[in-house]
């Protein structure tokens, strides 16, 4: 089974404060995108991986593949306007002989193997997608002009995480859908009537957001 990653690395990343796109923020030694790029291309479940780089940030994005010996790297696409034009994009480079089409964000750039397992697992009993998540831990709030107006149950209730594998044709036709915009993939599926898993996540997955994350990663490494 032919397993094809497209690692998302579009973003602006304006919170951060920084002169230049959120994965060519350093991490340690190396930008960002240097880290998911390394844990996606020593993964056993991954075959082949096409990165999404900012426009005019095509080539360093090569340039760093090369450097840290990233041999799975087919191609290196520009990404769009919203992360659904991203992945699109993509999606688009990825082969049809491909079985299943793995997304994930470089904005998450500590990838364990084993959540790769548990979503390749889970295409293989017949789900359409498969996500990482996590409990919710919080008592949750629906807040309206700084008022509390809800407090919503938490069971059942989960924050969704990437990488999210889809079998490659499903996840097409979702992309191929008019109008679609989402801030994930799983939610494109859902809405084409896709069968979707939940699989253990990470705290580990932490996407970086502020300086405070990019610090709190930093020292996972």
């Amino acid at each position: 089974m032919s397993v094809w990653a497209v690692l998302v690395a579009a973003g602006r990343g304006e919170r951060l404060g920084e002169d230049r796109p959120k994965a060519f923020v350093r991490l340690g030694d190396l930008p960002l995108l240097a880290e998911p790029l390394r844990r996606l291309d020593e993964c056993p479940w991954v075959d082949s991986v096409v990165v999404v780089a900012p426009p005019e940030w095509e080539e360093p994005a090569i340039l760093l593949a090369e450097e840290i010996g990233a041999s799975k790297v087919s191609a290196c696409v520009t990404g769009g306007e919203t992360r659904t034009d991203s992945v699109r994009a993509g999606v688009d480079d990825v082969p049809d002989e491909a079985a299943v089409i793995l997304v994930h964000d470089a904005a998450r750039p500590l990838l364990p193997d084993d959540v790769v397992e548990r979503l390749v697992a889970a295409l293989g009993e017949g789900y359409d997608g498969a996500v990482p998540a996590l409990p919710v831990a919080d008592t949750i709030k629906r807040v309206d002009s700084d008022v509390i107006r809800e407090t919503v149950p938490r069971d059942g209730l989960v924050t969704v995480q990437t990488p999210q594998a889809f079998v490659a044709p499903v996840l097409r036709a979702a992309l191929a859908r008019d109008g679609l915009r989402a801030t994930d993939c799983a939610t494109l599926v859902e809405a084409a009537g896709g069968r979707i898993k939940v699989v253990a996540g990470d705290e580990r997955l932490l996407k970086v957001t502020t300086k405070a994350d990019l610090e709190r990663v930093a020292a996972w490494l």
